[in-house]
């Protein structure tokens, strides 16, 4: 056999004799890596844990059971007064069949909630008597993103993108964690009560 023909023969028996020999990633590892990732993967809201006004950890499993409407709200926007008061309307009026208000202060917009946790919290309960929980200020979009909010924004995203667009947009939660509505900050908290009705009555 010509020289070439040996060299190129010895070649090929050491890649088939190295291919065998090295131990190969068995496919379990495969799925036990999917498995792992799909149990990162959020199922509802309810796997959540994020901090109230004063800095507590809360999980949003607390809520397990409940219809919830999560807005990210702003003490000086133009839709504040209406909001507030429409949203206390709604919340005195179901919060005692399993409704409820969650709200997150955001400063993202027009810098239009600029104060610290405790100064909202004055506002909120003082000049808006709202008595729904209030949380931490988050950011709802940009990298530091709160997690609830990414999750959020994928089950429901809006029109023009899934970013929130401004404040007092609004999902619509039902029993058993997952979002089944999304509104526009001008959409008002009123115009949303037959899809609450409907939520709270299902079963």
């Amino acid at each position: 056999m010509h020289l070439t023909n040996w060299v190129s023969f010895f070649f090929l028996v050491f890649a088939v004799l190295l291919f065998y020999s090295y131990p190969i990633i068995p496919f379990s590892y495969s799925s036990s890596s999917s498995k792992n990732m799909a149990q990162e993967t959020p199922n509802s809201i309810y796997d959540f844990t994020v901090k109230d006004i004063r800095g507590n950890d809360v999980s949003l499993s607390e809520y397990s059971g409940k219809v919830l409407l999560i807005v990210n709200v702003a003490s000086k926007c133009g839709l504040t007064q209406s909001n507030y008061k429409e949203l206390n309307v709604l919340y005195e009026k179901y919060k005692s069949q399993g409704f409820e208000i969650l709200a997150f202060p955001c400063n993202q917009f027009a810098g239009q909630e600029p104060g610290s946790n405790e100064e909202i919290q004055e506002v909120v309960c003082t000049m808006f008597k709202a008595e729904f929980p209030i949380f931490d200020k988050i950011d709802v979009n940009g990298k530091n993103t709160a997690p609830l909010y990414n999750y959020l924004k994928s089950e429901k995203g809006g029109y023009f993108g899934d970013a929130i667009k401004w404040n007092f947009t609004k999902f619509l939660v039902n029993k058993e964690g997952k979002v089944v509505e999304r509104y526009a900050p001008t959409t008002s908290p009123l115009k949303i009560e037959k899809d609450i009705q409907n939520l709270l009555g299902s079963s």
